[in-house]
């Protein structure tokens, strides 16, 4: 991917000497677990978000590009059965670790980082968008809204969704009969997650409790086709 610059943020590919950063960046945001490379560190392409003039960096991710042969290779794969997915026709990219230092709230953080994954995705020609998209802490209580407006818009087509694989899981879909309260369930949606949404996503019908990681995580997946042209025009126009 080519480095982009837009106001007060480069995004780029990260290279060795970052690997530090990204690490600290993952310990601030999921605790001393997330500092732990793991198996998929080693093939995965890294990005930082840095602040333009002092290059602190403030935001990172990692993706990996896979077909449905691969799924199982997968960081998700470990949480969730993703079988039906071997049988998608297309390249995807699973979206993994994206952190945002708290401190740093800025909205043109998350914008300029779609606007690197917009352009990885048309270089690729990826189909589909994948990954874990985490609620602070393990305890179910403070998301109940948001877990009630996933279950009532957002869950994922039939033929898709995961099977239940990990030990420990919120059977959401099952559970929750309420209506939302969409504010509250709104402020409780992880930014990320709020993204994909926004833009066509689906999420499975579970949540896996991480507690090694200190979360709660829902599969997360956007079909590219699903994003409303408008918003396709938006962030190809910050490349």
């Amino acid at each position: 991917m080519t480095p982009l610059t837009k106001g007060r943020y480069t995004v780029r590919p990260a290279v060795q000497d970052d690997m530090a950063a990204i690490f600290g960046l993952r310990a601030v945001c999921f605790g001393a677990a997330g500092a732990v490379a793991d198996r998929c560190d080693a093939t995965a392409t890294h990005v930082l978000v840095c602040d333009a003039q002092t290059q602190v960096a403030v935001a990172a991710f990692r993706m990996s590009v896979l077909d449905g042969a691969q799924i199982g290779h997968s960081y998700a794969a470990q949480f969730y059965g993703l079988e039906a997915l071997t049988a998608f026709d297309g390249p995807m990219l699973e979206l993994g670790r994206f952190c945002i230092h708290p401190a740093h709230s800025d909205p043109d953080i998350l914008r300029i980082a779609w606007a690197a994954l917009t352009a990885c995705v048309d270089g690729r020609g990826v189909q589909m968008l994948f990954g874990c998209s985490s609620f602070a802490g393990t305890q179910t209580a403070p998301y109940m809204d948001a877990f009630a407006l996933l279950r009532a818009r957002h869950l994922g087509p039939a033929r898709w969704l995961p099977a239940v694989k990990a030990a420990e899981v919120f059977r959401y879909a099952a559970q929750i009969n309420a209506r939302p309260d969409l504010a509250r369930a709104h402020a409780a949606m992880p930014p990320l997650l709020r993204t994909y949404l926004m833009m066509g996503g689906w999420v499975s019908d579970h949540a896996v409790v991480d507690r090694a990681m200190g979360t709660l995580h829902v599969f997360t997946a956007l079909e590219t086709r699903a994003i409303p042209p408008a918003r396709k025009r938006l962030l190809r126009a910050l490349v």
